[in-house]
């Protein structure tokens, strides 16, 4: 296929055209403005850690580039992006709009990279994960994946982390995302999230005494967390329903029979956190990335960075270190429900 570039003259000098906004060495639509890449990477940054001091750490700018970027941002669109709030950063309605925008532009983009930059690869990929997180992550990321590399079949297996560290161990599986049990070492977190008390809105199972929980296996975390935090306060409570899956649990907590330990990333619906000042904090849920040693080929790698770059995105690359450890020590995606605070995160 040939191209006569005078075309684009003649095509320049039509005046429907040059009145809808072409113009010969404009880039954009009405004029000379365009949404640049960069600029709405670092709004997304913003949005996702809650300062321009932390987003700017996140891009690799100065706290004063961010607010340069932002207010050339502001000034394209020519509409107020950030609300004054003393509690931090606050994005306007039109700010949460145009957020909106950045987080799919990117999202198309970065696919936009990955199709034309990615040799085509074909095979199979084994992927272990509990069912929860299968809900609430895998869906864009599968979606993703299957756009840059159609060929690729991925075999997903749903079980709780316990049994799908197993699955690696064993190379059953090529590539998991587990919960962080504080015994098994870690190889890559990918997401931290806030860990809370769920229950129905407006339900009233988190006054009962004992308190009735929903929880999963006696093998995880946020099981162990929950107890040794209610036994710690000193709170009555019994185990009123137990199930390897994740929507048992929610059967139960959707019924106002019981509350469970979740991370806020989980609540859905009528699922809300529940603030009481008689429930103790849990403190934070960990997403682990693991991959099994004998798992390689372009197939396995691919997907893994898919993963890691999604999470990324979703939290808006903020980089932050793990409670406990020092800024050079192990870091971790940060979730945006972490940043709030906690008057902002439940539903009224």
């Amino acid at each position: 296929m040939s191209f006569n570039f005078d075309d684009d003259q003649d095509l320049i000098a039509d005046p429907g055209l040059r009145s809808a906004g072409f113009d010969a060495g404009v880039a954009g639509f009405g004029g000379s403005a365009v949404l640049e890449i960069d600029l709405l990477r670092t709004l997304v940054a913003i949005a996702s850690t809650g300062s321009f001091k932390q987003a700017a750490k996140a891009v690799f700018r100065t706290p004063s580039a961010v607010s340069m970027q932002m207010k050339r941002l502001e000034d394209l669109i020519g509409r107020s992006i950030f609300a004054k709030d003393g509690r931090g950063v606050v994005l306007t309605e039109e700010g949460q709009e145009l957020l909106g925008y950045a987080r799919r532009i990117l999202i198309l983009a970065d696919e936009a990279l990955y199709r034309f930059r990615c040799e085509p690869t074909e095979g199979v990929v084994r992927l272990g994960t509990p069912d929860d997180y299968a809900a609430a992550y895998l869906p864009p990321i599968l979606a993703r994946f299957a756009r840059s590399h159609p060929q690729v079949q991925v075999e997903v297996t749903c079980m709780p982390s316990d049994i799908v560290l197993k699955l690696i161990d064993e190379g059953e599986v090529d590539i998991a995302l587990v919960s962080v049990n504080g015994v098994a070492p870690v190889q890559r977190i990918v997401h931290r999230d806030r860990l809370v008390w769920a229950g129905l809105r407006g339900g009233v199972a988190y006054l009962k005494r004992p308190l009735p929980l929903a929880l999963a296996q006696v093998s995880c975390p946020w099981r162990r967390n929950a107890l040794a935090a209610l036994d710690e306060a000193g709170i009555a409570y019994r185990v009123a329903y137990t199930s390897h899956h994740y929507v048992a649990q929610l059967a139960a907590v959707g019924a106002d029979l019981a509350v469970a330990p979740l991370a806020m990333n989980l609540l859905v619906g009528d699922l809300v956190q529940i603030e009481s000042p008689d429930l103790p904090p849990l403190g934070f849920s960990e997403i682990d990335l693991r991959q099994a040693p004998e798992a390689t080929g372009p197939a396995v790698e691919a997907l893994r960075q898919h993963i890691v770059e999604a999470f990324a995105q979703r939290n808006g690359s903020a980089l932050m270190p793990r409670p406990g450890y020092g800024a050079s020590d192990d870091l971790a995606w940060i979730s945006p429900t972490m940043l709030l605070p906690p008057s902002r995160q439940s539903y009224s």
